[in-house]
């Protein structure tokens, strides 16, 4: 059955399918194409009459993860130029306005699409929440740093989307007063930058990070990958002139430089920038309640499918402590308490705490200063609480174990769509407890535990035996402190 909700750009056709809305493709901002291309997001044209949102709309300019990651992540490539988009499921009968829960994928600000399976809305809608799930550029159109275009286009796209939620969800049932922005790797550090942006003050009241720590660079730093581009491309590092390169060319040279390239391994890649408008450098003190964590064996997506868990010599381990400025008595730690372990393991582990469980924990420690979590402060307002989590269940498919991505079937409810990474018979009652816990935040802010305090409470998801430990690991964090 069709639906017809009202935008302030026009009306959009839907369709109700066992009680849920969907809305798909719906434009937020307009092609960034022609003119458009390399530049801030720039508003949508009005239509007249009602335009059809049935079919996912076209996704961001990209090129598919290389073997062995095509297989587990796999990737949705729809062509068009309109990949400013989103996409809406809310339940088709609606009373009080509800919670917004707006999605920001992943995909190492190069790869991924709102239109993957894995993040359909329905059981979020099923149970209360509207659910919106964003596109944003990529890659050297959205996050390239040139001299004569504006920095941190893909995030500014985010923006854009926000204000549309903004603007335009009470139409479809959402509460634009009760909106929590949620996000996975890339899609969690843009909403780390996105917490200390003016551009986004009062766009959202709560926010949730998956696996994506806060993460910048400078301008300079930021150049690099659009200036060993312009070299392969033979061009100067300019908008103007990388506009003028064929499309398919632009990411054949991307995919070469940046491709190979990991979280864990490092390499070239794209980031975002501090430019004092959209990122600053003094970033203002936390005001909305925050929901994060990591899985407790994130390396293993990079290290296990690729052969290199087993590659890493003790040789390799030594020149990785160098490269890293890894302390001895940080790997005398980590190998002490794995005294089984390899090499591979051993530095797998420690990256995943350098890189995203240790800044995570300090970025939960850096929002007690002062007050408690809770506590009234002047004019009546309360501190930002902050609550932590860890995702252990292990799946058995290619040894991944707790790896990372695995967690996003289980917070969508949606298992069915996450085997590639999970297996058939990951368990549903894991699902059902991480999943009633993003719904409880998004409506009221409280997912079911302890805020974070300085006995640091973690809720570690796992099967069976989901529960609430203190401080877990703290002997190996402050090790890097």
């Amino acid at each position: 059955m069709d639906i017809i909700a009202a935008t302030r750009h026009g009306k959009v056709r839907g369709r109700v399918d066992r009680s849920i809305a969907s809305y798909l493709g719906i434009p937020y901002a307009a092609a960034p194409f022609g003119v458009h291309r390399f530049r801030a997001p720039a508003p949508v044209e009005p239509w007249e009459g009602i335009r059809d949102a049935l079919e996912f709309g076209p996704t961001a300019p990209q090129r598919p993860y290389r073997p062995p990651l095509d297989r587990l992540i796999p990737d949705v490539d729809i062509p068009g130029e309109e990949c400013l988009n989103l996409n809406v499921w809310a339940p088709q009968a609606v009373g009080e306005p509800l919670p917004v829960l707006v999605w920001i994928h992943g995909g190492s600000l190069r790869n991924g699409s709102a239109a993957m399976p894995l993040y359909d809305g329905r059981a979020f809608a099923r149970d209360g929440v509207v659910l919106v799930s964003v596109n944003y550029r990529l890659g050297v159109e959205g996050f390239g740093v040139f001299p004569d275009a504006p920095d941190n286009r893909g995030l500014l796209d985010q923006i854009a989307a926000l204000t549309w939620v903004r603007d335009n969800i009470a139409g479809f049932g959402g509460d634009p007063g009760c909106v929590t922005v949620c996000g996975e790797s890339a899609g969690a550090i843009s909403i780390a930058a996105l917490l200390t942006s003016p551009r986004a003050a009062g766009l959202f009241h709560r926010a949730i990070l998956q696996s994506g720590p806060p993460h910048t660079v400078t301008r300079d730093e930021g150049a690099r990958t659009v200036r060993a581009m312009a070299k392969t491309l033979r061009v100067p590092a300019t908008a103007e002139e990388f506009a003028r390169v064929d499309r398919e060319r632009l990411l054949d040279v991307q995919d070469e430089l940046v491709g190979r390239a990991d979280p864990v391994s490092g390499g070239p890649g794209f980031h975002i920038v501090v430019d004092d408008d959209v990122v600053p450098a003094d970033p203002p003190p936390p005001s909305v309640d925050l929901l994060l964590g990591c899985n407790r064996e994130e390396y293993r997506l990079w290290f296990v499918p690729s052969g290199a868990v087993d590659r890493v010599s003790r040789l390799t381990l030594r020149l990785a402590l160098l490269k890293f400025r890894i302390p001895g008595r940080v790997a005398r730690l980590y190998r002490a308490g794995r005294p089984d372990a390899g090499p591979g393991v051993i530095l797998g582990e420690m990256a995943t705490d350098l890189l995203l469980r240790g800044p995570l924990n300090r970025l939960a420690d850096s929002r007690l200063t002062g007050s408690r979590p809770g506590d009234p402060l002047p004019g009546g307002s309360r501190r930002a609480r902050t609550f932590f989590y860890e995702f252990a269940w292990r799946s058995p498919v290619l040894g991944l174990g707790a790896c990372h991505a695995l967690e996003i079937g289980f917070v969508f409810d949606n298992l069915r769509h996450g085997e590639a990474l999970s297996g058939p018979d990951a368990p549903q009652p894991l699902a059902d407890v991480m999943h009633r816990a993003w719904v409880d935040f998004t409506a009221s802010g409280d997912p079911g535990w302890a805020a974070w305090d300085t006995r640091r409470p973690v809720r570690v998801f796992d099967h069976p035996g989901t529960s609430t430990v203190l401080a877990p690991r703290q002997e190996e964090l402050r090790a890097w402190l």
